[in-house]
């Protein structure tokens, strides 16, 4: 299934930047097409701009040598290319062929996007990287830039999540922790593109929507407004692992949409102006919320908050674009800098309201609702990165055996839930249905992303594990000089 989706989609990307090529050209069948290595310099030469030797004919020897350029011009780009040789691509050998593509991919189209959130996400920069320096002090630090490279590349695809974590929250519980689950649902999809352009999607109908519902309006919309091209279908993401490198691949199209967007000065700054204004109403209007409500009972209070977050998010959609923008506080002007501090207020003392009316749920829903925070707080925590391996895998089984106990609970608090009847003693309801279904749906995404939260704890845990292993081991490499020194260490061991 993983090979399958993954085929499909990086065809599909390969053909929208062929499209650009001249003349234009196209894949129909990934594994077989590659092997004349033609299309494949078609696509690198669309990809960096440059002209790229090759031979004109389709013989074995022509083939092979175009193939060889290709990979020899990957490698001056200070590419890793690991296992991927010649002869694979040749035979057309699937993991191979996708193993390369996704090598293309990731420094061509997300590596780039992702540099220039660098400054916004505090990211390391390698403005330099894909220059060939072939100096005696380049050959004398070749590790250091790997071990740079290498960090990078985890960056990078950390600075693709921070940009969609912050595109998504600016439309309230929409969590994304990874690239693969967390778009299960859709909602994720729609809510950047509604952050893109406000008005295209109506983020409430889509919470009562399946799935697959929403997969298929989120690539309609793309596809037909955004004119960005349809690399996946629902079947590939309502699943219940779905394929982390293609979901990659499609929202950094997103990215890429939004750094064409234009944007006039003028038109920025006047519309600084009135979000500004905005954001300052909003506050007055919630500080008088909070004292209007002081006296009511819990469901008033969240029935009047719902009132006023709907409102809310409706004439926000207007400054979306300025409350989104992309560039780095050293890049923005005095207004656009107390614009963002106003926001980040506003939507602090919300925030801050939720949680207390959270805690007022009541008993034992209050139980349940404390849970899932935990639970939830837990999964979209950054796995520790700890140089000591000894301490990582002290914090990596801290952190599995807290994980665990909360998992032990899942059964006994969603039974709480299904079973708690909404209504008091004069029959009026308790809690607003809304927030019952809301917490419905955090049991579901926490039962499909309970599995792989578990498995990137136990990968934390064993690669700390080999990480010590490798540095005692390392010690080894002396002469102890005697009988018991060594028997010592083992002893140790």
């Amino acid at each position: 299934q993983r090979e399958f989706t993954q085929k499909k989609t990086f065809t599909s990307w390969i053909n929208s930047v062929l499209a650009k090529h001249t003349p234009p050209s196209v894949i129909s069948d990934l594994y077989t097409d590659i092997q004349q290595g033609h299309l494949l310099l078609d696509l690198l030469e669309v990809l960096s701009g440059q002209h790229l030797p090759r031979e004109k004919g389709f013989n074995t020897f022509q083939c092979r040598s175009n193939i060889e350029n290709a990979l020899t011009f990957l490698k001056s780009r200070s590419l890793k290319l690991i296992n991927i040789h010649v002869a694979d691509i040749i035979e057309g050998k699937p993991s191979i062929v996708l193993g390369l593509i996704w090598t293309i991919i990731f420094h061509f189209h997300i590596e780039e996007l992702a540099r220039t959130l660098a400054c916004t996400y505090n990211q390391p920069s390698l403005d330099c990287s894909s220059a060939v320096d072939s100096s005696a002090k380049a050959s004398r630090s070749a590790k250091k830039s790997a071990k740079i490279k290498e960090r990078w590349k985890m960056s990078a695809t950390k600075a693709l999540l921070l940009w969609a974590k912050e595109q998504c929250s600016l439309h309230g519980s929409i969590n994304v922790t990874d690239f693969k689950s967390s778009w299960r649902s859709g909602l994720a999809f729609l809510a950047i593109i509604q952050t893109l352009r406000p008005g295209l999607v109506d983020l409430e109908k889509a919470r009562a929507r399946s799935n697959k519902e929403n997969l298929k309006e989120a690539f309609r919309i793309a596809e037909q407004e955004l004119n960005i091209p349809r690399l996946l279908e629902p079947e590939d993401v309502d699943i219940m692992n779905p394929d982390e490198k293609s979901i990659m691949t499609y929202v950094a199209q997103f990215l890429q949409y939004s750094k064409n967007l234009p944007e006039s000065e003028e038109d920025m700054q006047e519309k600084v102006r009135e979000a500004l204004g905005w954001l300052a109403a909003q506050e007055k209007k919630f500080a008088k919320l909070l004292i209007d409500t002081e006296n009511e009972t819990y469901y008033q209070k969240c029935k009047e908050m719902m009132s006023f977050m709907e409102t809310f998010n409706q004439e926000k959609n207007p400054f979306l674009p300025v409350l989104s923008s992309k560039r780095s506080e050293a890049e923005l002007c005095e207004g656009q800098q107390q614009m963002r501090k106003e926001w980040d207020k506003v939507i602090s003392q919300i925030n801050e309201w939720k949680v207390k009316l959270d805690q007022m749920l009541p008993s034992p829903l209050d139980s349940t609702e404390a849970w899932l925070q935990e639970v939830e707080r837990l999964q979209a925590e950054d796995l520790p990165d700890l140089q000591d391996p000894f301490k990582a895998l002290l914090v990596f089984r801290e952190i599995i055996v807290i994980f665990k106990g909360l998992m032990d609970c899942f059964d006994s608090h969603l039974d709480t839930l299904q079973s708690f009847k909404n209504e008091d003693e004069n029959s009026m309801p308790l809690v607003l249905p809304e927030k019952l279904e809301e917490m419905k749906r955090r049991f579901n995404n926490i039962r499909f992303t309970s599995s792989s939260t578990f498995l990137e704890y136990h990968y934390g845990l064993c690669s700390a594990i080999a990480n010590e292993v490798m540095s005692r081991l390392n010690i080894w490499d002396i002469k102890y000089g005697t009988k018991e020194s060594v028997e010592s260490l083992l002893e140790n061991w």
